[in-house]
């Protein structure tokens, strides 16, 4: 607070580029998008199950066919009033009702017609609720700075939903829009971290320099592999958005995978600058080359586990498709050449790149920075 009474000019710069940032990004946001769907008159409204007409499972504890069901609607048109409606034993749609369930109700109204059916579970508060208890829990244990963390984690989900979506929806570039939430996201969480310091300065380029290289990588492992975004298991739907707003969907796999890529890397990038910092206060004296030494020696060590972390999250992706090919035994050939393996294979190493290729990155740039003379 002294700091703001004795620079108010601070104070009012700061006012002045976040209203002009949230004015940018509500403009931004005004889109009329084109209708893929028409969804005249169908809506999703939610509703709580008051009884079981007709159940639907077996006695060997199956679900075949669908449940008749009775729920009482508690928003929409339709609110108050009990509906007779239906409940497939689906595994991507319906749910295994039971008598006080919330459930989402998918209605459709033409005049004095209304049709329904039981869409999913209403798992919106436990949604909810399991993000809160995180964000409470990293501000419980976390003190001043798992609050901040917590401040930039949802400046990065807000700046993914708000500013990324928006602006490749509008036809530019997925993977220089990418670069611009990486550095945006960066910059913001690493201040609220570490303040306007030296050490946020280095861990900031250290990212950046780490998300750029991943992104290389990406790009020569496509250009000599063939693989491109093109071949992701959803283009055809993806083809829809390219052909109706000449949205640039060749380029999503690759944005995706700068962004996923951005917390290992700049996990790695603050860890390092941090250690560096405090070698160099504990010993000013340590010459330029004994503190890039001392970094890189930090590095390394950090090196095997965030690379195993980024690999391991792809493959934890990727785990339904390795079975299937497992079970049934598909030949090595096929395997190896299938584009689905390719692009995880891609996404896990390209990532790791980054990780590692920041590590020298930081630990120049720290050792530099550091030992310049105030």
């Amino acid at each position: 607070m002294a700091q703001i009474k004795n620079h108010p000019w601070r104070a009012l710069l700061a006012l002045a580029i976040l209203a002009a940032v949230i004015v940018s990004v509500a403009k931004l946001n005004r889109i009329t998008k084109t209708q893929l769907i028409n969804r005249t008159g169908q809506t999703f409204e939610t509703g709580v199950v008051v009884s079981i007409l007709q159940d639907n499972i077996q006695e060997d504890g199956m679900r075949i066919g669908q449940q008749t069901v009775v729920v009482r609607m508690t928003s929409g048109e339709k609110k108050g009033q009990e509906l007779t409606t239906t409940s497939s034993a689906g595994y991507l749609f319906g749910a295994a009702c039971t008598v006080g369930m919330r459930v989402v109700v998918l209605q459709s109204i033409a005049g004095d017609s209304v049709i329904t059916s039981v869409y999913s579970m209403d798992r919106k508060e436990v949604i909810i609720g399991f993000a809160v208890l995180y964000l409470a829990a990293l501000c419980v244990i976390g003190g001043r700075k798992g609050v901040r963390g917590a401040l930039g984690l949802v400046f990065t989900f807000a700046s993914i939903l708000l500013i990324y979506l928006p602006v490749v929806y509008l036809g530019y570039s997925p993977f220089l829009t990418a670069v611009l939430i990486c550095g945006l996201t960066t910059v913001v969480t690493l201040y609220l971290i570490g303040g306007a310091t030296r050490k946020t300065l280095c861990a900031t380029a250290g990212t950046l320099a780490g998300v750029i290289m991943a992104g290389l990588a990406a790009a020569v492992f496509s250009r000599l592999s063939g693989i491109t975004g093109w071949n992701v298991s959803d283009i055809e739907s993806l083809l829809t958005l390219y052909e109706t707003d000449n949205i640039q969907v060749g380029g999503l796999l690759f944005s995706g995978l700068l962004i996923s890529s951005l917390g290992a890397v700049m996990d790695v990038a603050m860890s390092i600058s941090s250690s560096m910092q405090e070698i160099h206060d504990q010993n000013p004296d340590i010459s330029r080359l004994e503190l890039m030494q001392s970094g890189m020696r930090v590095g390394r060590d950090m090196m095997g586990t965030d690379s195993n972390t980024l690999i391991l999250a792809f493959a934890g992706t990727s785990i339904s498709m390795l079975l299937l090919d497992y079970a049934y035994d598909l030949p090595y050939l096929q395997i190896i050449n299938s584009n689905n393996i390719g692009i995880a294979v891609m996404q896990g190493l390209s990532g790791s790149f980054g990780v590692i290729l920041s590590v020298p990155a930081t630990v120049f740039l720290s050792a530099y920075i550091y030992k310049i003379e105030k």
